[in-house]
């Protein structure tokens, strides 16, 4: 199944029919078995010591242990006759998230993560990457380099993430071979521009290449790509897929030799709609996209805790956070076994999955939710030009009493939209938006060029009065704005440029803000004050009408040109089916 069928991916494709002490002998000469263990952490000849449940993910079985950890590997493990009813797992591996949605430096995210029982994360850092180029993704290697959290990179492959796409920076081909050649970059990222890798874009073609000849993976990302159009993109050697909402796309993508990542996180919840499938299949368990506010309450541990909810299997479940990733991305850990590296977390049960201690190379790095290392987050200084709109700016005109206008319908907890159609009434050769009708404005500006605003019309926000505004829409982080009238939406963008950055709620005279003064996509504060203040926004806008669960984060993906239908980028309204830009405004059919 071209190259989809090579190497790791084919490995575990027989080892997970294996019985479990065929599995244990094909990964490794040593056998030891199964799943969790708990604490009690000492030390003996052999070093520190950790007791417990061992969970083995080789072996799938579960058993009571000792396991010793000296120079930052595991030296020995032993079983005993009777351990702690609390359990060893393998340090958990977010394999795709993206660290610049959570809102929070990569130090700052760590803080958090790692309470919460993660041990290396697998990022992309196009979004930085859009912003500021080879100096953003730095920024973000340098920054998490002062946590124990173990960073790996994917180097991003669509920036900007369409030839119709306006952003800050672009990223070439000799950027992207320059970081492939790092071992801390251990994957090309998400091919983002499905359509111009299927047609041959030739910058695309030669970045796979480069990823070829590293001898490392490609990320996918084509949401609703089916058939022989998806065969095409297969066998590019694109080997995962995240993007995934309904079973039938997930099953039809798996069976042709994908890595289906099942997402569960703040923008798209989809692991209810996948589970037939995760409860038998290989699979990683991720969350792309993040927010602080979230973060707070778990990470990876919540996926666990969902998925065997959900029915899965504790140690399927496990080895989709821990093993597959570990192997697809030639990381160390993945499971626990002598002359591994020493990350280990322990936690209560397998169902619960609540984080006591996580250690990371042999060392402890956070206690009872709370991270053990001290430090200082790293920031650096961006550019957001000055904006002072007049509401005129944002008019949209329109002829008779009332206009056909295209309207995005934004679909809560994904990503993507629906394109539909509406009548707006239409006063002094103005379109208005019908707060009544949930039909509202839409605004996206170009934070990098001094060009005119792009309009549109959205629904599904419920906003009955005044406007939000933010420095976050995914990828090439232009300005966003949704709002009922042209005075909101004014109000509402001018003081997000005055603040920095960030987000910005406005209705009338009062509003709730979070700053993100680096790079207008992050804060260098703990993640505990970025989610409290991020409640108190997200409860503002809740006040004005808007019953979405992230508000903040559906609108910043209504600017994201290449998921489907219908979107609004900073060179006009697109539709991401056909890849074109299409115009707001419907005019009538001339006889």
């Amino acid at each position: 199944m071209s190259s989809l069928e090579s190497g790791k991916h084919r490995f575990f494709s027989k080892i997970r029919d294996m019985h479990p002490g065929e599995a244990v002998l094909a990964r490794s000469s040593i056998l030891r078995d199964a799943f969790p263990t708990a604490i009690q952490a000492g030390s003996s000849n052999h070093g520190v010591f950790v007791e417990g449940q061992l969970a083995d993910v080789l072996s799938g079985t579960i058993y009571p242990a000792r396991i010793h950890m000296e120079g930052g590997v595991i030296t020995r493990i032993e079983r005993q006759e009777t351990a702690p009813q609390q359990y060893l797992l393998p340090g958990l591996i977010d394999a795709h998230v993206h660290i610049e949605s959570s809102h929070l430096t990569p130090y700052r995210f760590a803080e958090m993560a790692v309470a919460h029982g993660t041990t290396a994360v697998v990022t992309d850092p196009h979004e930085i990457a859009n912003v500021a180029g080879m100096d953003g993704i730095e920024f973000m290697v340098r920054d998490g380099r002062g946590t124990p959290l173990r960073f790996y990179f994917t180097a991003p492959s669509c920036v900007p993430s369409t030839p119709f796409e306006s952003s800050g920076a672009t990223l070439d081909q000799e950027a992207v071979k320059r970081l492939l050649q790092r071992d801390d970059f251990v994957a090309l990222g998400e091919v983002m521009d499905f359509t111009g890798a299927i047609r041959g874009d030739p910058d695309i073609l030669t970045k796979l290449e480069i990823s070829r000849q590293a001898g490392k993976p490609v990320d996918g990302h084509c949401p609703g790509l089916e058939g022989e159009m998806l065969d095409q993109y297969i066998d590019l050697g694109i080997s995962t897929e995240h993007e995934c909402t309904e079973l039938g796309e997930a099953l039809e993508k798996h069976l042709k030799g994908m890595i289906i990542m099942v997402r569960e996180g703040s923008a798209s919840r989809d692991l209810t709609a996948l589970l037939p499938l995760a409860r038998i299949s290989m699979h990683f368990l991720v969350t792309d996209d993040l927010q602080a506010s979230d973060l707070v309450k778990g990470h990876v541990n919540v996926l666990l805790r969902k998925s065997v909810e959900g029915g899965v299997d504790p140690i399927h479940a496990l080895r989709a956070v821990t093993l597959w990733p570990a192997e697809h991305y030639g990381l160390p850990g993945g499971a626990l076994q002598v002359g591994e590296v020493a990350d280990i977390v322990i936690v209560n049960d397998l169902r619960e999955f609540k984080v006591l201690e996580t250690w990371i190379g042999g060392e402890l790095v956070a206690r009872n939710g709370k991270p053990l290392f001290k430090g200082m987050p790293l920031t650096m200084a961006h550019f957001m030009p000055p904006k002072v709109l007049e509401k005129e700016g944002l008019e949209m005109r329109g002829q008779g009493n009332r206009a056909t206008v295209r309207v995005i319908e934004v679909l809560p907890n994904h990503i993507i939209s629906r394109a539909r159609t509406a009548k707006l009434p239409v006063r002094d050769g103005k379109i208005i938006p019908d707060p009544s009708r949930d039909i509202l404005k839409l605004v996206v500006i170009n934070r990098y060029a001094d060009t005119k605003p792009s309009l549109a019309f959205i629904k599904g926000f419920g906003l009955r009065s005044g406007a939000l505004a933010s420095s976050v829409a995914h990828d090439a982080h232009n300005l966003i704005a949704v709002g009922v009238d042209d005075l909101s939406l004014t109000a509402a963008i001018n003081g997000l440029c005055e603040q920095g950055g960030g987000f910005l709620a406005i209705d009338g005279e009062t509003s709730e803000r979070l700053q993100l003064p680096v790079a207008g996509l992050m804060s260098t504060r703990p993640c505990v004050e970025v989610a409290r203040q991020m409640e108190k926004v997200d409860a503002f806008v809740r006040a004005m009408g808007c019953s979405l669960p992230a508000p903040f984060i559906t609108l910043s993906f209504q600017s994201l040109l290449v998921v489907p239908e219908l979107k609004l980028g900073a060179r006009g309204l697109f539709d991401s089916v056909k890849m074109r830009f299409v115009e707001p405004v419907i005019r009538p059919q001339k006889e």
